[in-house]
């Protein structure tokens, strides 16, 4: 069975899964890390969004295991970054360059496999200005 995104964020979270009370507090922190993942060219074009415990990882169609491990870890850290965040700012620092290196390592990455040349048309095309009037 595969594993549901709302209840692997609440396992980490450390909230029990029969637990409903912050359900929509951390379903709006999850797609809000998705949206900084589509952002980055990470989630489908048309973006991805949960809203409820049925979306399982396996709906982002990511091939690659090793992807979508940082991915999940990136979106485990971004809401708990939102929903329970450290009370030292010694901790919110260490979590904030788990993210930032996170983020980092998926771009590359992504950009490791999709990058490619820009298409530039030559010669490019003048204009003269034309007319004012």
């Amino acid at each position: 069975m595969e594993e549901s995104i709302l209840i692997g964020t609440k396992k980490i979270l450390g909230v029990a899964q029969d637990d409903t009370s912050f359900d929509f507090d951390i379903i709006t922190h999850i797609n809000s890390a998705f949206g900084n993942l589509w952002d980055l060219g990470l989630v489908p074009p048309d973006g991805f969004i949960i809203e409820d415990d049925e979306a399982v990882w396996a709906d982002l169609f990511i091939e690659d295991s090793w992807t979508l491990s940082l991915i999940k870890t990136c979106v485990y850290l971004r809401v708990r970054m939102l929903f329970d965040p450290p009370t030292t700012s010694y901790l919110i620092g260490a979590l904030e360059k788990q993210i930032d290196e996170h983020t980092f390592r998926l771009s590359v990455q992504r950009e490791n496999k999709e990058w490619s040349l820009p298409v530039v048309a030559y010669p490019p095309d003048v204009i003269d200005g034309g007319d004012a009037g």
